[in-house]
């Protein structure tokens, strides 16, 4: 499961739009002669700089600068509104209440298999098999080791949710789903060893 969750989490690390080398990029080679070279015909193809617009819609320098409030030489900007430089995906409000019911059930989830073990422990109807869990298991310090996974899942979740491929988008839930899933099954598990 970490395995997964940890190739999920690269692979939502990828940008979506990787740049590409340019094949035609103009390649400068360095002479060592001492002669100079003369201009090369690329050089006088190259066309000047653009001449400033000076006149208005009107024909006249002064009726467009006293009309526009702006000084000779200068161009009036578009109203138009500016577009962002990257567009991310936004979550919508639905997915957003979603994301925090299945924190909310997640979270529960770990709480159960935090109680069902250290009730299972504690009667000596077992062990703790997770080597990780198992310096927490005799003690409360289980309760907030046991939140540690769903608050990955739900970073995880929520990466997903805002990224920028589409796969990753339509999938976001898995992970807290699978995190919950696991923590209710072996919750029950736990539950069902004592009698």
């Amino acid at each position: 499961m970490v395995l997964s969750a940890l190739l999920i989490f690269c692979c939502a690390a990828l940008p979506a739009d990787t740049p590409r080398a340019v094949a035609d990029s103009p390649t400068l080679v360095a002479s060592n002669s001492s002669t100079p070279q003369p201009d090369s015909p690329t050089k006088s193809k190259l066309p000047d700089a653009p001449a400033p617009k000076l006149t208005g819609p009107s024909g006249s320098d002064a009726d467009a600068s006293s009309a526009a409030g702006i000084g000779p030489g200068s161009e009036s900007f578009s109203n138009a509104p500016l577009k962002p430089a990257v567009i991310r995906p936004l979550e919508s409000p639905r997915q957003r209440k979603i994301w925090y019911a299945l924190m909310a059930t997640g979270h529960g989830a770990a709480a159960f298999d935090a109680w069902s073990t250290r009730r299972a422990i504690s009667g000596g109807y077992g062990t703790e098999g997770d080597p990780l869990m198992r310096p927490f298991a005799h003690s409360g310090a289980m309760y907030p080791a046991t939140q540690v996974s769903p608050a990955v899942m739900d970073y995880l979740g929520h990466r997903m949710m805002n990224s920028n491929h589409g796969v990753m988008r339509r999938f976001w839930w898995l992970p807290q789903v699978a995190g919950a899933s696991f923590s209710f099954g072996a919750g029950i598990h736990n539950y069902r060893v004592v009698p």
